[in-house]
This record gives C-alpha cells, sequence and structure tokens, in this order.
C-alpha cells in the first residue's frame, strides 16, 4: 500500500515533463492558429541599404535613409540603426499578411529538443564549466573553508548578507539584465543559506527573484528597455524617473516578502515549503562537508579569489565589450585551468573532478535546450506573428489607462511564447508603439508596459529561466508556483498603479 509521502512525490512532474508537455501543446497551437507573417527589415551596413523580406522570402533593397523608414511608418531614427543599437530585424508596420499554413506534428515535436540543443550550446557549455569549477572547488575543501569563515563573520547578520546580495543581483538585472549569468550562483550560495539556517527556497527568492525585479523593473537595460524604446522611437530616458520609483518600490515589496518567509524557516525549519526536498539537499550537503576540514588556508583562498574574479570580468565584457556565453565559458575555463594547478588536487584528480563537477549540470543545460525548443516549434509554425497581429488591433483605439494596463497583460501573454526581451521589442514595438499616439499617451508608457509585462511572466513561463533555476536549487516547479502566486499578485497591482499614473502624469 502507498504512504501518503510516496504519494505526494508523484503528483507534479519534473522540470524536463513539464517542457515536453508545453511543447507538444506548442505544436497543437500550430494546428489551432493560421499562420501569418509581417515583413521583416534590417539595415546591411556593408551596402548601406535596408532589406526588406517580404511572405515569400524575396528581399526589397530599399535607401538607408530617414525618408525610407518615414514612408514605412517605423518611427526610428535612421542613426539607430548606423550606430548599431538595432541589430535584428524589425517586423514593418501594416504589413501582416496570412500565409500557407505550417503545423507542426511528431516530426517536429522530436526534432524540435535536438534543434533546442544546438541552438542553446553556447548556455550549455557555460553552465558545464561553472559546474566543472565548482567540482575543483569541492574537492580542493575551498567552499567548505569559505562558508565556514562567512558564517562565522555574518554570525547574528544573516539577512543583512541576504539583502546585499538581493541588492546587487537586481542592480545587474535593472542595468545590464543580469539573468542567465545567475546560474552559476546557486551552488555557491546553497552552503552559505544553509548554514545560516535558510531553505532551498530562500535561495531561489534571493537569487532568481532579484534578478526578476531587476530586470522587470529595468532602468537602463540594453537588452530590453534601450531596444525597446529605440524600436519605439523614443530616447531610453523618458520615462526613467518613473522606472527608477517602480524598481525601488518592487525591490521594497519583494525584500519583505522574502524577509517574513526567511525568518519563518530560520526560526522553524519545519514550515519550509521544501522540507520533505531538504532533507535530501542537507544529506547531500552534509556528505561533500564529511571531511570536516574547514581550515581556510592561504591556497583555498586563492582558488576561491580567481574564480570570483571571473565574474567581475564577465559583467565587464558583458557591458562594454559584447561580450556572450562564448567569451563568458572561456573565462571559466581559464579559472577552472588556474585553480587545478593552485588546488594541488594533481593531474588526473583535478581532470576528474572537473568532468563530475560538469556532469552535475547535465540535467541543467538540457532544460535549457528543450525550453528552446518550444520557440523553435512555434517560429516554425509561423503563428507568433499572428497572435501579435491580433492583440495589436484588440487594444487599438482604447481608453489610455485601459490602454497601458491591457498592454501589460499582453506583453505578458507574448512572453510565453516569445520569452527574448530583445526579440520582443524588436519585433512588437514598431507594431505597438504608434497605437500610443492614437490615445495620446507617451510612447514610453508603451515600453514600460512591454517590460513589465514580460518581465511579470518571467516569474512563470517554463520556457525561461525559471526549471533551470529551480533544477540547481532542488525546488519542485508545482511548490515554486504555489509559493510565489501571492507575491505575483501584489506585484501585478503595484506594476499597474505604476502604469496608470505613467500614463497620467
Amino acid at each position: 500500500m502507498e504512504t501518503k509521502q510516496q504519494k505526494k512525490k508523484r503528483t507534479f512532474p519534473t522540470a524536463l515533463t513539464v517542457l515536453f508537455l508545453v511543447l507538444a501543446f506548442a505544436c497543437v497551437l500550430t494546428y489551432v492558429i493560421p499562420a501569418g507573417q509581417y515583413q521583416r527589415m534590417s539595415y546591411n551596413s556593408d551596402s548601406g541599404f535596408f532589406e526588406v523580406v517580404d511572405q515569400s522570402g524575396n528581399v526589397t533593397e530599399l535607401p538607408g535613409e530617414q525618408k525610407t523608414l518615414d514612408d514605412l511608418n517605423i518611427s526610428i531614427t535612421m542613426d539607430k540603426f548606423t550606430g548599431g543599437d538595432i541589430t535584428k530585424p524589425i517586423a514593418v508596420p501594416n504589413t501582416y499578411q496570412s500565409i500557407e499554413s505550417n503545423p507542426q506534428g511528431i516530426g517536429a515535436f522530436l526534432k524540435a529538443p535536438i534543434d533546442g540543443v544546438v541552438d542553446t550550446a553556447d548556455i550549455m557549455i557555460f553552465i558545464l564549466m561553472i559546474g566543472g569549477n565548482i567540482g575543483i572547488l569541492n574537492a580542493s575543501g575551498s567552499i567548505n573553508a569559505g562558508m565556514a569563515a562567512l558564517s562565522k563573520k555574518t554570525k547574528g547578520k544573516e539577512f543583512l548578507l541576504l539583502v546585499v546580495i538581493y541588492l546587487l543581483i537586481a542592480l545587474g538585472g535593472t542595468t545590464f539584465g543580469l539573468a542567465e549569468e545567475t546560474i552559476a550562483l546557486y551552488p555557491i550560495l546553497m552552503p552559505v543559506f544553509f548554514a545560516a539556517g535558510y531553505d532551498a527556497m530562500t535561495l531561489v527568492a534571493v537569487i532568481f527573484m532579484a534578478s526578476s525585479v531587476g530586470t522587470m523593473f529595468s532602468t537602463v537595460n540594453p537588452f530590453s528597455i534601450i531596444i525597446g524604446s529605440t524600436a519605439a522611437g523614443i530616447n531610453f530616458k523618458l520615462g526613467l524617473g518613473m522606472r527608477v520609483i517602480g524598481l525601488i518600490g518592487a525591490c521594497v515589496l519583494n525584500l519583505f516578502f522574502i524577509y517574513r518567509y526567511a525568518n519563518r524557516v530560520k526560526n522553524d525549519p519545519s514550515r519550509s515549503v521544501v522540507s520533505l526536498e531538504m532533507a535530501h539537499l542537507r544529506e547531500l550537503q552534509n556528505e561533500s562537508e564529511a571531511d570536516g576540514d574547514y581550515e581556510f588556508t592561504t591556497s583555498r583562498k586563492l582558488t576561491l579569489l580567481i574564480f570570483m574574479l571571473g565574474f567581475p570580468i564577465m559583467v565587464w565584457g558583458d557591458f562594454t565589450q559584447g561580450w556572450w556565453f562564448t567569451e563568458m565559458s572561456a573565462i571559466f575555463m581559464v579559472t577552472a585551468m588556474l585553480n587545478m594547478v593552485i588546488s594541488g588536487l594533481g593531474e588526473k584528480q583535478a581532470v576528474n573532478t572537473f568532468l563530475a563537477g560538469a556532469a552535475d549540470l547535465v540535467s541543467v543545460a538540457i532544460v535549457c535546450g528543450v525550453a528552446r525548443a518550444v520557440n523553435i516549434v512555434m517560429d516554425n509554425g509561423m503563428i507568433s506573428d499572428t497572435i501579435l497581429y491580433y492583440t495589436a488591433n484588440f487594444v487599438d483605439g482604447m481608453n489610455g489607462g485601459i490602454f497601458s494596463v491591457v498592454h501589460m497583460g499582453i506583453f505578458s501573454i507574448l512572453g510565453l511564447f516569445i520569452p527574448s526581451s530583445s526579440g520582443l521589442a524588436t519585433l512588437s514595438m514598431p507594431i505597438f508603439a504608434p497605437l500610443a499616439d492614437t490615445v495620446n499617451i507617451s510612447r514610453d508608457v508603451v515600453v514600460t508596459a512591454y517590460n513589465y509585462g514580460q518581465g511579470w511572466m518571467a516569474f512563470l513561463t517554463p520556457t525561461g529561466l525559471i526549471l533551470p533555476s529551480l533544477e540547481l536549487a532542488g525546488v519542485p516547479y508545482d511548490k515554486w508556483i504555489k509559493w510565489v502566486a501571492p507575491f505575483l499578485g501584489v506585484l501585478a497591482v503595484f506594476a499597474i498603479i505604476m502604469l496608470v499614473i505613467a500614463t497620467y502624469i
């Protein structure tokens, strides 16, 4: 006879199963939603011409000048293309056409995960490099010794440490879109949180929610606000004051929510919403600490320092040099190689430890690949533009306040289908931003609504970063949904209030 605990363990599928269910649903949608497409336009810096691709794939060259943009009702200045601010193809307004349906059947369902893995190979390699680094640090005892030293330093001030970590991550989110990079923080901070008396849900809250609140309430994030504003034909500084106020308010609300839960768990671990999972996680943690050697030696300090230096270098390169996952992976390959030598593990043990550490994160890497498969199915099924077209028609001519709030809801839905913030901005802003003119509100309100909407959905969407994050922390998706739902309700109300105020000031 099954026990109650055994039944509970089968109440919700794993992250990978959830993604395959979503993938199957996306395939079904390609049979239900009519196929359609906007023309796409991009700027060829070599020829100095715009290239417009129609629904049949035919390419037309147009003069690379402001008059071309004006004739196409694209409210973007020419310098945004010549200066490299817009690099992705944008949708040309008023060019939507229905096209022949391209439903995605069994074959597409089976091939999409493979294509998704190939398409996200750079992200997967980054994850594996981080895993390899963590393996070396664990084997050398550097993490355990460092966490023991940190626990002593923060004794009695544990939540202050959480606040500092939260604010730093939120700052990264609001300024340069810190998101995928936070994957590296889970295995590093987990022992810190556990030693301080917190649980895995608190870990996800501080890392993932800080990043998500920061990106949802972006101030100068180039991948959302700046690209979105540019595609809307306005300066990104327009509406900046309200975005800063929104960011501060959202962080305060979120920290209060986290504090109430974290304090409750610290005082009574049985009140953790992941108490069943914590037993296993703590067991794994205890196994890694079994040798009891916590001396923070010079070599251990040096290995941690080398690894941690990779992060500011990564941020600098990402923000100023245009680095992406290839370069970031190279950084952590170098830190791993240096630490292999410094750790004193020996060549064979060091290499095997690196490979074992990378293997521990293979499941996370595969989740990222399958998540991308959902977008591939929808793109190949030609239904993303159809969704965009009908939602744009729906909001045309609405009352200003209702217009901005409905936009937030629409962008939340679109965020399910197009989880890339820059991709959604370049695709949707040329279509949606001019609608603001028809209801006499500033276009920055549409940009803010887009950012709030797609940012809010990022807390939930299986095709985003949440499933890899939960996988790393050992938190089930259903427990996350139940736990975060009350805060998301508060966050939605706060965002709506901020939008309505921005509409009428």
